[in-house]
């Protein structure tokens, strides 16, 4: 599988999440992942990964079969396969969700529903991405998630 995007971000931040998974949060503050303890919280839940990426700005994603060397990850939980890579700005909060819009800053990905371990790489303005079926879903982190 091999996917390659470009997106916008006005807040430094790719955001990684199934749609179901932040169900719960589409109510909540539109920024209310910028609260560290709420934004960790959630990664260590596998509802979401943020990266925080250094700079706003143009990026490209591409989402591939596997990544070998100096690579992060973390896992996710993928309960419907309806995953949105995009824009932190574009998360679930303040009664809106990704709904493929012109004005969403991103795409939705199709994967099979299950956990997953994400391998991420920044290199510039490059992102690379890859998604590997795992047992396990939830994450221990303490700090926020910067490449």
């Amino acid at each position: 599988m091999t996917n390659k995007f470009s997106f916008s971000t006005d807040t430094a931040t790719l955001s990684v999440f199934d749609v179901a998974s932040l169900k719960h949060r589409v109510n909540d503050d539109p920024d209310w992942w910028s609260i560290p303890d709420d934004e960790v919280g959630e990664i260590n839940k596998g509802n979401v990964l943020f990266l925080n990426l250094g700079s706003d700005g143009d990026y490209t994603v591409e989402i591939c079969d596997d990544l070998k060397d100096g690579y992060g990850s973390l896992f996710l939980n993928i309960p419907v396969g309806k995953v949105f890579i995009g824009a932190g700005e574009d998360t679930s909060g303040g009664d809106l969700e990704p709904d493929g819009s012109d004005y969403m800053s991103g795409i939705f990905f199709e994967l099979s529903p299950g956990f997953y371990e994400v391998k991420f790489k920044k290199e510039r303005y490059d992102i690379l991405l890859s998604f590997i079926k795992s047992n396990r879903s939830s994450n221990n982190i303490n700090d926020l998630i910067r490449l």
